[in-house]
């Protein structure tokens, strides 16, 4: 008979692993609590501009590209990838740019604008970084950490590349320029981690980037989410859309089935959440000894921050603007001391820009742009605003911020605008305290440390995404995909 499988969550990783399930002949089902596919990769259409949710920074497109290969298909039949240079365009607010582009030449040429110096550190870094790619991602990064034994084996490694050090410690080791040691941490914050904190393996990022390159799905990246929702129905998958599931039902150790909002229950062999792991655990095992426990753990956890998200649609095109920047603020370790520990919303801003219609027109009407700007900000454990009251004012404080540094007259060319708040990640997300990220990435919260790819005690229970190993991003979700379904299929069939 044929094995059936429930996925819970339509984001990036519980579309990889419905895709990896059906490939192999099991019977899949996915269940979507909101009116769209894709998670956090949802999106808005408003007054013809495309406004993405996120993520919108594609690297390791093969990791993309082998969910097609698994059934013979070919993932440019369904999705057209569009390179991205420079990467990131980095701004001061002294005004100095730093374009990081995949050219070595050229990056070499934009350090040595800033810090001549530091061009041979930088190649040691590349190198370290080059090192930790080997280990951290193309090694363990899609293998599941069921066990402490598979930390143990993981030490030595670890230990060599000195991963109890932060990021922004190791970067520092290599190169002395300030603003060259930012260009060399800040990726770390596109998976919610702390660059002051977060484990020296995640690094790796650097070295995924200058290997795979940036993309920008054309279209949106939510037309990268209905390429994979095209391609898992081709093969015979079935995914349910507007009906959260409100309980994973159980008999003894064992998952039994699903129910819906909608009144839909049906008996699965096997089930596996995307859904934020707190909610999981918490809110659809409510029924279940194990959920308490669990529930506990996870409640002395420390948790990635939010982020406050404004999005616009502007008259007029800005070619000199690309389609990302990082525009920093005045200080580095202060403001991210803020977010992370204080609780406090900063003054001031680090800011991620994205740009889109400077590669894809198309985003926007003829002779528009389509924009969001994010900002890292505390999650609601630790800043519990009202962010109904205090959404409007943030808002404006930062496009004011873009109006200073780079668009001067940009209140008067807005066409439409809104915003999403920590507030919104817990609404819409059922995301634990608004966090964007689910688990910091922190060395004590990565690995084995995180939320295991299987249940340690309801066997046919498991989860992808960014709250297991080995954490968010699109290469991240992705690869806990591939160790997950590698867990499945094997004890499935």
């Amino acid at each position: 008979m044929t094995k059936k499988a429930a996925v819970i969550g339509s984001g990036f990783g519980g579309l990889a692993l419905a895709i990896r399930l059906q490939s192999a002949g099991i019977e899949t089902v996915i269940f979507e609590g909101r009116d769209k596919a894709g998670g956090r990769a949802y999106y808005w259409e408003k007054e013809g501009f495309f406004f993405d949710a996120g993520p919108t920074v594609i690297t390791d497109p093969d990791c993309l590209e082998q969910l097609w290969a698994l059934s013979d298909h070919k993932m440019a039949d369904d999705i057209e990838l569009m390179p991205v240079s420079p990467f990131y365009r980095l701004n001061w607010p002294d005004g100095t740019n730093f374009d990081y582009v995949n050219d070595t030449e050229q990056l070499h040429a934009e350090i040595a604008k800033i810090a001549p110096d530091d061009v041979a550190g930088y190649e040691q870094f590349l190198e370290y970084s080059g090192s930790l790619f080997e280990q951290g991602y193309v090694k363990l990064g899609t293998k599941a950490f069921l066990d402490f034994k598979s930390m143990i084996v993981a030490a030595p490694e670890l230990a060599k590349h000195q991963a109890w050090r932060s990021v922004y410690s190791m970067v520092s080791k290599y190169v002395k320029n300030e603003k060259i040691r930012e260009f060399l941490s800040f990726q770390s914050l596109l998976v919610g981690g702390n660059p002051m904190a977060t484990s020296a393996i995640y690094a790796l990022i650097h070295k995924l980037e200058r290997l795979g390159g940036v993309w920008f799905a054309k279209g949106g990246t939510s037309q990268l989410i209905a390429a994979m929702v095209r391609h898992f129905e081709r093969i015979g998958g079935q995914i349910r859309l507007d009906d959260p599931v409100t309980k994973i039902t159980t008999s003894g150790d064992s998952v039994t089935g699903i129910e819906t909002a909608s009144g839909y229950k049906d008996t699965f062999d096997a089930a596996a959440s995307n859904a934020d792991v707190m909610h999981s655990y918490r809110d659809l095992l409510e029924h279940e000894s194990r959920s308490a426990k669990v529930t506990n753990s996870l409640m002395k956890k420390t948790y990635s921050p939010s982020l406050f998200v404004v999005h616009f649609g502007l008259k007029g095109t800005w070619p000199g603007i690309p389609h990302h920047m990082i525009l920093f603020g005045p200080r580095y370790k202060g403001l991210l001391d803020d977010i992370y520990g204080n609780g406090v919303l900063p003054e001031d801003f680090s800011l991620y820009l994205h740009h889109p219609t400077v590669t894809d027109p198309q985003m926007a009407p003829e002779g528009h742009s389509t924009f969001y700007v994010l900002a890292p900000v505390p999650h609601q454990g630790k800043l519990p605003i009202d962010w109904d009251e205090m959404g409007p004012i943030y808002e404006k404080r930062i496009l004011d911020e873009i109006g200073q540094r780079l668009i001067p007259d940009i209140h008067d060319r807005i066409i439409t605008k809104f915003h999403y708040t920590p507030q919104d990640f817990s609404t819409d997300l059922n995301a634990h305290l608004g966090s964007a990220f689910s688990l910091e990435p922190t060395l004590t919260q990565s690995a084995w440390f995180r939320v295991h790819n299987r249940d340690d005690v309801i066997d046919n229970l498991y989860f992808i995404g960014a709250g297991t190993h080995p954490g968010a991003g699109i290469p991240g979700v992705v690869g806990s995909a591939k160790a997950t379904a590698e867990l499945m299929i094997e004890d499935m069939l």
